[in-house]
């Protein structure tokens, strides 16, 4: 069993080659978690949202920056502001589910999104983004993550949140999380960490 867990983890670390990868982190790094109401932790108790517990399972410091309603417009008004008081290591970007909530221009919210990742690049820290789903019965993120993600090879995950919100079990109310919810939310950050070599 332990042999084909071994095999089965090698095949899928070989079809996670090729794609964006990241300097090691150091014992020392600060991460930062940037976003608004899913980073924030809205819907779990206290000390329980994703920020919390991936700080709690990588053994990092991860600072929770996230700001509930808030749109890729404000949060890239917001970012430099952040990154110059906590200067990270590492930006964990997860935002524009309000944006779809509120109807905004697609080509909007990509320009914003893009601006963040070239702000915090510029800053020295590297990045990850998580797509986040859009306003529809089929959850799909909309398309300029994928193609954001390619342009400028940052490492994303594309399907966590749309998994986590499919299931009422993860959640609190209709676009929030619950502490499970949130547990998983942060185990898929982890990985996307491991897999883009930010983790071991």
């Amino acid at each position: 069993m332990a042999v084909a867990c071994a095999l089965l983890l090698g095949i899928l670390l070989q079809g996670c080659s090729g794609g964006p990868e990241l300097s090691p982190l150091s014992a020392q790094a600060r991460i930062l978690a940037f976003g608004d109401s899913l980073t924030f932790g809205t819907g779990s108790p206290s000390g329980q949202g994703y920020p919390e517990v991936l700080a709690e399972l990588t053994g990092l410091e991860v600072i929770n920056a996230g700001v509930p309603g808030e749109t890729t417009t404000q949060g890239r008004q917001r970012l430099p502001r952040v990154l110059a008081q906590h200067g990270p290591d590492l930006v964990v970007l997860i935002h524009g589910g309000n944006d779809s909530l509120r109807r905004q221009p697609a080509q909007t919210t990509r320009d914003n999104l893009l601006a963040m990742v070239e702000s915090i690049r510029a800053s020295g820290a590297q990045v990850v983004m998580l797509a986040v789903p859009g306003a529809s019965l089929t959850l799909a993120p909309p398309d300029y993550y994928a193609e954001l993600a390619s342009a400028t090879s940052v490492p994303m995950d594309d399907g966590t949140l749309k998994r986590l919100l499919r299931s009422s079990e993860y959640k609190s109310d209709q676009v929030h999380f619950n502490a499970a919810g949130y547990r998983l939310l942060a185990e898929a950050v982890r990985d996307l960490l491991r897999v883009s070599g930010a983790l071991e």
